[in-house]
């Protein structure tokens, strides 16, 4: 009885504080038990629950003690469905389904019943094959969506999803939290000068299913292409059983690298060339300034990371395969776009 109890004064208290901000109400649910109900243009619906992200990011936005940086914003419903076949991503969904219940999440048994319940949407869903056929929806209802990364299994899909965004007038965005890690951002705001060369590692784990730095080699990728910007040319791969190294060259023949590692130990991390200081990147930072950035991006329907950048990403990870396939031959990142953009016609 006292956890009931408890539960109940969370609530109240929660909803107390939020109409104080004029961000929540309080009603009822059909059993007449008391809850929150989250102020129009604040409700997240969530798609797909086969990452911890899922689970990471509705502790986040639900927590009884988010602060104003989060908007009042909160996760009210998700939509579980995720990966059909990848082992690691469909054992994950029962477990998943029940943990964000608990925070107050309904389950809803379609995308369009999640849509008709929500104002923004998370599109979490694990495997990137799946992002084109669930982000259409959301962009024909008018709902500016965040994809987690990978945006897209394949650089095709990365750029039709962007289309189909742009068709329909709807904000979207992509990106791994790894951009906005304390290290990264002070590169940005300039405390290296100016950035003349990178080096930066990550794991990279392998998945058939995928690009081979699509799968999760992106986080190194992105940490790349934030410190160093778009313009990469061209790209040559370096293949072993553990490793990966790519080496990209920009336009201003500036060079940026990326090993990607499989060993038993691994991490993420780099050095970063300016004209001021030789600096270390590392991943501190965790998941909330993403979130931040997330809410920013809900408010004002203004995506933090360009879509020209992101298929960038993506022709470079493209680009990196194809010179593996070619026993490491550079290849420009304008063919492999120019490939996806025809497969698409």
């Amino acid at each position: 009885m006292k956890k009931a109890f408890d539960r109940r004064n969370f609530i109240r208290s929660t909803a107390a504080a939020g109409l104080g901000l004029g961000l929540n109400i309080t009603g009822h649910d059909a059993f007449g038990q008391e809850r929150t109900v989250v102020q129009k243009g604040k409700r997240i619906g969530m798609i797909g629950l086969d990452t911890s992200h899922s689970v990471a990011f509705t502790k986040t936005f639900n927590n009884e003690n988010a602060g104003a940086e989060y908007g009042g914003y909160k996760v009210v419903a998700a939509y579980p469905r995720g990966s059909n076949d990848i082992e690691s991503s469909v054992k994950r969904i029962p477990g998943y389904i029940e943990e964000v219940k608990e925070m107050g999440v309904a389950i809803v048994d379609s995308i369009s019943d999640l849509l008709d319940k929500v104002d923004v949407v998370l599109l979490e869903t694990n495997d990137g094959r799946l992002h084109l056929e669930q982000a259409i929806p959301v962009f024909k209802a008018g709902k500016p969506v965040f994809i987690d990364k990978p945006i897209a299994a394949f650089l095709p899909d990365a750029i039709a999803i962007f289309n189909e965004a742009k068709k329909n007038n709807v904000p979207v965005f992509s990106s791994s939290s790894l951009r906005y890690a304390d290290s990264v951002k002070a590169i940005v705001q300039g405390k290296a000068g100016k950035v003349l060369g990178a080096d930066v590692f990550s794991p990279a784990h392998l998945e058939k299913t995928h690009l081979d730095f699509s799968w999760y080699g992106i986080h190194g990728v992105e940490m790349l292409y934030t410190v160093m910007g778009v313009g990469c040319k061209s790209v040559s791969r370096t293949h072993a059983e553990d490793a990966d190294v790519v080496v990209g060259v920009w336009n201003d023949n500036r060079i940026g690298a990326f090993r990607g590692i499989r060993y038993e130990k691994s991490g993420y991390g780099g050095n970063v060339y300016g004209e001021k200081s030789i600096e270390t990147l590392d991943a501190a930072g965790g998941y909330n300034p993403l979130l931040v950035e997330v809410v920013k991006f809900f408010q004002t329907g203004k995506p933090p990371v360009s879509s020209e950048e992101t298929i960038e990403i993506f022709a470079f990870m493209e680009a990196a395969d194809e010179s593996k396939r070619q026993g490491g031959k550079m290849v420009t990142l304008e063919s492999v776009i120019q490939k996806a953009k025809a497969s698409l016609k």
